[in-house]
C-alpha cells in the first residue's frame, strides 16, 4: 500500500509535521511519500492519503483547498485522514481555551462531499517575523507566544493509530 502524505505549507511547519508522519508509517512498515500536494501529478497513484495544511484566517491553504477540489471522487474511494496545523498551544489564558474551537470552523472550510477517517489539529511554529505588524500586535495582546509548539508525541501517536488502521484493511 502506498500513502501519500501530502502537505501544503507557508513557513515550513507543516510540512515538519508530514515528514514526521511519514517517517512513523515507514517505520511501521507502510510505504509512504511526502509531497508538497501542488506538486502531486497523479493522485490516482496512491492507495490512501494522508493529507494536511497550515491553517491561516481558520481555512487551509489555497493548494490544499485545491487539492480537495480537483480529487474529490478519487478521495470518496480511498482511506483518507486529513491534519492541520495552527498555533491553539501558542495561546495562554482564556484564548487558550478558544484553541479547540478552531478545528470545527475549520472542517466547515473544506470543500463539500469530503469523506476522512479522522481529522486532527497540530499546533506548529509561530514566529514574529510570520507575522505583519498588526498581527504580531494582536497576538501578544491574546497573550501568544513565539516558538515551536509541535507535539511530536501527538504527531507519532495518530501515525500509529494511522498504520493500525491501514493494517487491517
Amino acid at each position: 500500500m502506498q500513502v501519500l502524505v501530502g502537505y501544503a505549507t507557508a513557513h515550513g511547519s507543516t510540512r515538519g509535521v508530514a515528514e514526521r508522519l511519514a517517517a512513523a508509517l515507514e517505520r511501521a512498515g507502510t510505504k509512504a511519500e511526502v509531497r508538497p500536494l501542488e506538486d502531486v501529478a497523479d493522485a490516482g497513484a496512491y492507495d490512501a492519503f494522508v493529507l494536511g495544511s497550515a491553517v491561516h484566517g481558520q481555512r487551509w491553504l489555497d493548494p490544499a483547498q485545491e487539492f480537495l477540489r480537483d480529487n474529490t471522487e478519487l478521495l470518496r474511494s480511498r482511506p483518507v485522514w486529513i491534519f492541520s496545523v495552527g498555533m491553539p498551544a501558542a495561546l495562554r489564558g482564556p484564548w487558550k481555551r478558544m484553541g479547540p474551537l478552531e478545528a470545527p470552523v475549520i472542517l466547515r472550510s473544506l470543500p463539500p462531499g469530503l469523506s476522512y477517517r479522522d481529522h486532527r489539529l497540530f499546533s506548529g511554529v509561530i514566529r514574529a517575523s510570520h507575522l505583519p505588524l498588526g498581527g504580531r500586535i494582536r497576538f501578544r495582546l491574546l497573550g501568544g507566544r513565539y516558538g515551536d509548539h509541535r507535539d511530536w508525541d501527538a504527531i507519532d501517536t495518530w501515525a500509529a493509530e494511522i498504520a493500525g488502521e491501514l493494517r487491517r484493511m
